[in-house]
């Protein structure tokens, strides 16, 4: 488990712009059981996570005409329960941080994996994530 006082500052960017947290397993499931659009940032520690997905989930979520209902965000290797849980509702995918889930009615309806993540910029992930909405939410 990553230590509280490097996690903080990186869930902060999230919540701070409207993200809520999902940090228990249960919490993952009360979510993922709401009728509507479900955005689920799987946040990390990494520097793609910093450098483009974060900053990509915030742009598409400000610059959406259509938006998920809720916007919500668990941390890789720190809220342990909510990820493992989390990971259950994303297969056949294999575990992948960062990633970003797009669910409808608690199905998934896309998914962004850490290797569409790497090397590509913040604005081509919020250009993704904007597409998607227009298309589920």
């Amino acid at each position: 488990m990553y230590p509280e006082e490097i996690v903080i500052p990186m869930k902060e960017e999230l919540t701070e712009h409207g993200f809520t947290e999902l940090l228990t397993p249960q919490e993952v499931d009360d979510q993922l059981a709401k009728k509507g659009t479900t955005l689920v940032m799987i946040n990390s520690v990494c520097g793609c996570s910093a450098g483009t997905a974060r900053p990509g989930a915030i742009m598409a979520v400000h610059n959406a005409t259509k938006k998920p209902d809720f916007i919500t965000t668990s941390f890789a290797g720190f809220d342990i329960g909510a990820i493992n849980r989390l990971r259950e509702h994303l297969l056949p995918y294999p575990p992948s941080s960062p990633a970003i889930a797009l669910f409808k009615d608690g199905q998934l309806v896309h998914f962004i994996e850490r290797h569409m993540i790497e090397g590509r910029p913040a604005q081509m992930i919020a250009h993704n994530l904007i597409g998607a909405f227009e298309q589920y939410c």
